[in-house]
C-alpha cells in the first residue's frame, strides 16, 4: 500500500502490531545470533573436517535423533499446543492452562524416552537402512556405519532433552515470551562450536557429538526462568481424559506425518548421497545449512513471531484480521527473501569459498558443495512462504492440509532423486528438494487462498515488484562480477563486500522508486523505532 497522503491525520499506532514488531524484533534478534553462531558452526566443522569420511558418519548418526525429536515435541510445539493453550488461559482460566501444559510435556517427555530407547536398541539396524553405501567407494562401509551407530546411540540423548525445552520454547511463546526461546539455540551452537574446537582434536568428530547433547542441555536450562517468572505450576500428569489433552493430541497426529515427512526428505538425501561418494553427504550438508541462512532469519522469524496473533485472532473468531496478518507477513517475508535468495544464488562460490575454504576444507570442495548450493537456493523462496501459510492452517486448527501436501511433496522428491542421483549426483539431489518446495508452496498458497477467501492480488503485485527489483539487482551484479577474481579467499571476500553493498543499495533504491508497498511500511517502522529511542514524534 502507498503512502497516505500528507494532509490526512496520522493514525494511531495499533497496540497489537507494536507487539508484535517487538516480538519480532525479539525472535529476529535470536534467530539471527543463531544463525550466525550457526555459520561460525559450519565454518569451524569445515575447517576442522573438511569431507572427511569420518563427519559423513556423523551426519548420518544426527539423522536419526532429530527425527525423533522433530515429530514430537515439534508437532507439539507449534501446531497443536499454542492454540489449544491461548484459548484455555483466554477464555477458561490459568489453573486449566497450567494443567494442560503438564500433561502435554510429561506425554511428549515419556513418549520421546521411549522412542530414544527403541532407537538406541535398533541403532545397528536402523543406520544401515539409511544409508546403506556409506564409505563404500572408499572401502570403509563397515568401519563408518559403527562410527555412525556409536554416534546415534550417544546423540539421542539430545532429543529427550529438547522434548522438555521444546515444549518450554511453546509455553513462553504462547505467553508472548519470545527472549530465553530466542536466546536457546544461541547456547546450542555454542556448545557445538566449542566441541568441535576444543575436543575434535583428541576425540575427532565425537567431540562434534558431545557439543551436540551439551547444547542441548543448555537449550534447555536457559528457559526454565522464565517458566518461574510466569509463574508455571507444573504437576506430571498423563490425564488423556482431559478434552483439551485430547485436542492437541489430535491436532498433533496429522502434523506428526508431516514433520516425519520433512524429516524422510533428509533421510531421501542422505540415502542417494551416500550412493553418489563418501563427499558427498557433507557437500550436500553444507549447502543446505548455508541456504538456510536467509530462510531462517527471514522467513521462520517472521513466522514465528506471528503464530501466537494468528492463534488469537483465530481464538475470537477475528478471521479478516487473520488474512491481514498473514498477507503482510507473507509480503515482509518476501520482501527480504527474494533478493537474499538471488544474490546467494549468484554469489554462491565466493561464499562458500569465504565461509568454509579454510583448514581441511579444500578448493575442490568449496566447487562441489557451491553447485549444489545453486539450487538450494531455488528452493528458499518456496520454503519461506510454507512456514508463514503452513501456520496460518496450524491456526485454523488444519493439520490435515498442510501435512497432504508435505506427504506428497516428499513423494515427489524420492521419484525425482531417484531419477537424477545417477547423471546428475549432488546437484541433481539438491534441485530435487527445492522442486518439491516449490510445488509444496503454490498448492499450499492456492489452497489458502481458496478456503480464507483471502485476496491474493496484492500479495502477487508485490511478488512481482520485488521480483523485479531482485532480479535487476542480479543482472548488475552478474556484469560487474567479471574481470573480477573471486577463486581466491582474500578476492571472494573483496567481491563479497563490494557486491553486498552494491546490491542492497541498488535494491532498496529500486524498492524506493518503484514505492513497494513494505518498503514503505519498514521506513514508517524505522521511523517510529527511532522516534521512541530518541524521545521524537514520529
Amino acid at each position: 500500500m502507498d503512502t497516505a497522503p500528507s494532509e490526512a491525520p496520522a493514525p494511531r499506532a495499533n497496540p497489537r502490531s507494536n507487539a508484535l514488531l517487538i516480538a519480532a524484533a525479539v525472535v529476529a534478534f535470536g534467530f539471527i545470533g543463531s544463525r550466525l553462531l550457526g555459520v561460525v558452526r559450519t565454518t569451524v566443522i569445515a575447517d576442522q573436517f573438511g569431507t572427511q569420511p569420518e563427519l559423513a558418519a556423523y551426519w548420518v548418526a544426527f539423522r536419526i535423533p532429530d527425527l525423533i525429536f522433530q515429530v514430537l515435541a515439534g508437532a507439539t510445539l507449534g501446531s497443536a499446543f499454542i492454540p489449544v493453550f491461548i484459548r484455555i488461559y483466554r477464555k477458561e482460566s490459568e489453573a486449566a492452562a497450567w494443567r494442560l501444559a503438564s500433561s502435554v510435556i510429561t506425554i511428549v517427555t515419556a513418549a520421546t524416552a521411549v522412542l530414544c530407547l527403541v532407537g538406541f536398541i535398533l541403532a545397528p539396524w536402523l543406520v544401515p537402512l539409511q544409508a546403506p553405501d556409506l564409505g563404500n567407494d572408499i572401502g570403509q562401509n563397515a568401519e563408518l556405519t559403527r562410527k555412525a551407530v556409536n554416534l546415534t546411540r550417544f546423540m539421542l540423548l539430545s532429543p529427550f532433552l529438547f522434548a522438555v525445552s521444546g515444549m518450554m520454547t511453546g509455553i513462553l511463546n504462547a505467553r508472548q515470551q519470545f527472549l530465553l526461546p530466542a536466546l536457546a539455540p544461541i547456547f546450542y551452537n555454542l556448545a557445538i562450536i566449542a566441541g568441535a574446537v576444543f575436543l575434535s582434536g583428541s576425540m575427532g568428530v565425537n567431540g562434534l557429538a558431545v557439543g551436540v547433547v551439551v547444547g542441548a542441555a543448555l537449550h534447555l536450562s536457559v528457559q526454565v526462568p522464565g517458566l518461574v517468572r510466569e509463574k508455571m505450576s507444573f504437576r506430571p500428569s498423563f490425564d488423556i481424559s482431559d478434552p483439551a489433552v485430547r485436542e492437541v493430541g489430535k491436532l498433533m497426529a496429522p502434523r506428526v506425518l508431516g514433520l516425519g515427512a520433512a524429516q524422510v526428505n533428509f533421510l531421501i538425501t542422505a540415502f542417494f548421497a551416500t550412493k553418489v561418494s563418501s563427499d558427498a553427504i557433507s557437500n550436500l550438508n553444507y549447502a543446505f545449512l548455508i541456504a538456510g541462512l536467509p530462510l531462517a532469519v527471514f522467513g521462520m522469524t517472521i513466522s514465528t513471531a506471528v503464530f501466537p496473533t494468528l492463534a488469537e485472532q483465530v481464538a475470537e473468531g477475528d478471521h479478516e484480521s487473520l488474512n491481514t496478518t498473514i498477507s503482510r507477513a507473507l509480503r515482509t517475508i518476501m520482501f527480504f527473501t527474494i533478493p537474499a535468495a538471488m544474490g546467494l544464488m549468484l554469489l554462491r562460490e565466493p561464499v562458500t569459498r569465504v565461509l568454509l575454504q579454510h583448514g581441511e576444507f579444500t578448493s575442490r570442495d568449496t566447487v562441489a558443495t557451491a553447485a549444489a548450493l545453486g539450487w538450494y537456493c531455488l528452493g528458499i523462496i518456496p520454503q519461506a512462504g510454507i512456514e508463514i501459510h503452513s501456520r496460518g492452517y496450524y491456526a485454523l486448527g488444519d493439520t490435515r492440509t498442510p501435512v497432504l501436501l508435505a506427504v506428497g511433496a516428499v513423494i515427489f522428491n524420492l521419484v525425482l532423486s531417484a531419477f537424477l542421483w545417477e547423471s546428475r549426483g549432488i546437484e541433481g539431489l539438491a534441485f530435487s528438494v527445492a522442486a518439491s518446495a516449490c510445488i509444496e508452496w503454490v498448492l499450499l498458497y492456492a489452497f489458502y487462498v481458496r478456503r480464507t477467501r483471502a485476496a491474493a492480488s496484492l500479495d502477487l503485485a508485490a511478488f512481482a515488484r520485488f521480483s523485479v527489483c531482485g532480479a535487476a539487482m542480479t543482472l548488475v551484479l552478474a556484469v560487474a562480477q567479471f574481470g573480477l577474481d573471486s577463486t581466491t579467499v582474500s578476492g571472494a571476500i573483496i567481491w563479497l563486500m563490494a557486491g553486498g553493498v552494491a546490491g542492497c543499495a541498488l535494491y532498496i533504491g529500486l524498492a524506493a522508486w518503484l514505492r513497494v508497498p513494505s518498503f514503505d511500511e519498514y521506513l514508517a517502522l524505522v521511523n517510529r523505532m527511532v522516534g521512541r529511542i530518541t524521545g521524537r514524534r514520529a
